[in-house]
């Protein structure tokens, strides 16, 4: 058989792994987000705050003096490949195309989501919420969504735009909570579907277990969740998401891969708030 495989098809195997990868991707849109980055690494601006000072006639102006400072995110590369022996299939056909679509496309979406998490996770200086609130050593609760939400509020951080993310089992203990569950207080979709969509201005992301770490877990079972404004972390991205496939002669296979190139950033520490969650 020919070892050679069209442009064609290359062109649509990259537009199937890329339209399933933003399918799949869990926090796209979450973020200050920033494209065709030049170089190794992006800054993002911080602008600080001042105060209007009463005018005196014929005086001159007093200036704000707003400070003004940036955080870097520095480019990692990533790639998720797999082979595609000749002799198990006579050609790379339709069905073993969507196969490994799947499979690299959600390897990308996971590895773009976790960049996103690992600089959370990396963040200072951040508000916190302790699992003591709302109860001893608690897993997700109103009086915590309540805890972020207020540490938010002092901030002066702007309630269009607030999202959490949350795990499974977080989404599970939520779900306990009267306030969440009736329609007095809530939506019916949560007894509906089991699922919480937005809640005290949060727009909720539920993410389960990830072997890239995800939301992780310490020996204690403790879950660090995060809430935050999109404003308050940034994503850069050098290289987006791209694919090919090529014939590897010493493996008599194909080679298909997909890539990207991105770092992320913690913005303003005021915008996010790590709730930390005990679970049994």
């Amino acid at each position: 058989m020919s070892v050679n495989i069209s442009t064609a098809f290359v062109t649509l195997f990259d537009s199937e792994v890329k339209q399933a990868y933003q399918g799949q991707r869990l926090l796209a849109g979450v973020t200050r987000e920033r494209t065709g980055v030049q170089g190794n690494t992006v800054k993002f601006p911080k602008i600080g705050k001042g105060s209007a000072t009463i005018r005196v006639p014929q005086t001159d102006v007093v200036p704000l003096n707003v400070t003004y400072s940036q955080v870097t995110a520095t480019m990692e590369d990533f790639i998720a490949a797999e082979y595609s022996d000749i002799f198990d299939q006579s050609h790379v056909n339709f069905s073993e195309r969507q196969e490994l679509v799947q499979v690299v496309s959600g390897a990308i979406a996971r590895r773009m989501d976790q960049v996103v998490l690992d600089a959370l996770t990396a963040a200072s200086g951040t508000n916190t919420v302790a699992n003591s609130v709302g109860g001893s050593n608690t897993n997700l609760n109103v009086a915590k969504l309540r805890a972020a939400k207020k540490a938010l509020d002092a901030k002066n951080v702007p309630a269009d735009g607030r999202c959490m993310i949350i795990h499974a089992n977080s989404l599970d203990s939520l779900l306990a909570e009267t306030e969440v569950t009736s329609s007095d207080f809530a939506s019916v979709k949560a007894l509906v579907t089991g699922d919480v969509d937005t809640f005290l201005g949060f727009k909720f992301i539920t993410m389960g277990d990830r072997d890239e770490g995800g939301l992780a877990i310490d020996g204690s079972n403790d879950r660090t969740l995060f809430a935050f404004h999109k404003d308050a972390m940034g994503l850069g991205v050098s290289m987006n998401q791209t694919s090919r496939v090529d014939y590897i002669a010493e493996k008599t296979s194909f080679l298909v891969a997909s890539m990207f190139s991105a770092g992320s950033v913690a913005i303003d520490a005021d915008g996010i708030v790590k709730v930390t969650c005990r679970e049994s």
